[in-house]
This record gives structure tokens, sequence and C-alpha cells, in this order.
């Protein structure tokens, strides 16, 4: 099977498996999208979802949040993995939100990777989940996958390589679902680990035993 036909069989597949996916975050604007993105780094959704429900009833939007402190957003923060630094970069972007861009999230993703704690990935899941925009974001899960599942070669060894070579062989309507795809499949049964092999829809076709491969 060659790569194009890779990555035919397995979208088409998650095509008809989940057609409505989107991410497991909960969230109610742009703002909280944002935040919960950045909360998310090397954290599970479910924890984050466990925490945001007092963090936004109390600092729903940039302009509340500004106003809090460091140690204010700590104590709500504090369940999640590297609380200090969030705490820190929460307090940051919320006040840089409000004084450069009036309290309204940036679109632009070259402003949103200007604010504190937001990277590449992070501006890029904003821009596809609420925006909708053709822009894959690479976490550690597409990141693995992705190499596992032979769609990108073995030289794409940074996110960005990653990245951009997805999104130059995914249709680009596909390209938001897909990070969505590939991210719960990873999160899920192509775990970093222990792989759960025998019930991955793509057992068959996984290049697991070529050379090279992430999994030998």
């Amino acid at each position: 099977m060659n790569r194009q036909d890779r990555y035919r069989y397995i979208l088409d597949y998650f095509e008809k498996a989940q057609p409505n996916v989107t991410t497991e975050l909960h969230f109610g604007s742009a703002f909280q999208l944002l935040v919960s993105t950045l909360l998310s780094a090397q954290c599970t959704d479910k924890r984050i979802n466990a925490v945001t429900p007092a963090l936004f009833a109390r600092y729903p939007d940039a302009r509340r949040m500004a106003q809090a402190s460091e140690d204010d957003l700590f104590e709500l923060i504090r369940s999640v993995s590297y609380p200090h630094a969030k705490a820190a970069h929460l307090a940051a972007m919320s006040r840089m939100l409000v004084s450069d861009y009036g309290g309204e999230v940036p679109t632009d993703p070259k402003e949103l990777v200007k604010l504190p704690g937001v990277g590449r990935k992070t501006a890029n899941v904003l821009q596809a989940v609420w925006l909708g925009r053709p822009t894959m974001a690479v976490d550690t899960h597409v990141y693995r996958v992705s190499h596992r599942l032979g769609l990108v070669p073995h030289d794409a060894n940074t996110p960005q390589k990653v990245e951009a070579y997805l999104e130059k062989h995914i249709p680009k309507d596909v390209i938001p679902k897909a990070h969505h795809w590939l991210l719960l499949h990873g999160r899920y049964v192509c775990k970093s680990l222990h792989p759960q092999c025998a019930k991955c829809p793509f057992n068959d076709i996984c290049p697991k035993l070529m050379k090279d491969s992430k999994l030998e």
C-alpha cells in the first residue's frame, strides 16, 4: 500500500466511524477554548474539564481573568500539570489580551503566538476548532500516530514537519477533523507505551514491522 492509498484508507474509515468528531475540551467562547488548550499541555482533557467550570465561573473572559493574581489562578488550577507556570501564563495572557487586543482573542495566528503560553500547537487548535480553518495541530499523539501509521516519512522528525506534511496530503476541508481523529486514536488506541493493536482498525495495514517503525 503506497502512502496515498494509506491516507485514503485511513481517512475514509474515520469519516464513516467519526463523522462529527470535535475536541473533548469544554468551552463556551474563543477565550475559554484558548485557556483550556493552554492548560491541557501534558495533561488530560478529563482533568482540564474538571477544573475549568470553577475557573470560568469566576473568570469567564479575559477582562475578568486579567484582574486575577497568579495565586488566585493557581488555587483554581493546582491539580493540573505545571500549575505555577500555567497560572503565570494565564495571568499574563489575559492582561495582554486586554491591553493589546481589547479583551478579544485575535484570529491571526501570528498574533496568537505572541500571547504568553501560546505556542504553534495551541494557536492551531484555536484556528481549527473555533474558526474551522485547515490547520493541523500536532501534539504528541498526532506526531506518534502519524509516524506509526506511515502517514509521514521518517525524516518528518519535528512537529512542524509533521504538520506541513499532513496539511499537504489531507484535503483542506478534512484537516480540522483529521486532527481530532489522529489525536483520539493516539489517546485511546495507539497509546505510547501500550498500543491496543488488537482493537485497532488499522492493524492489518500498520507498518509497525517496517524498518525504522516507531513501534520497533
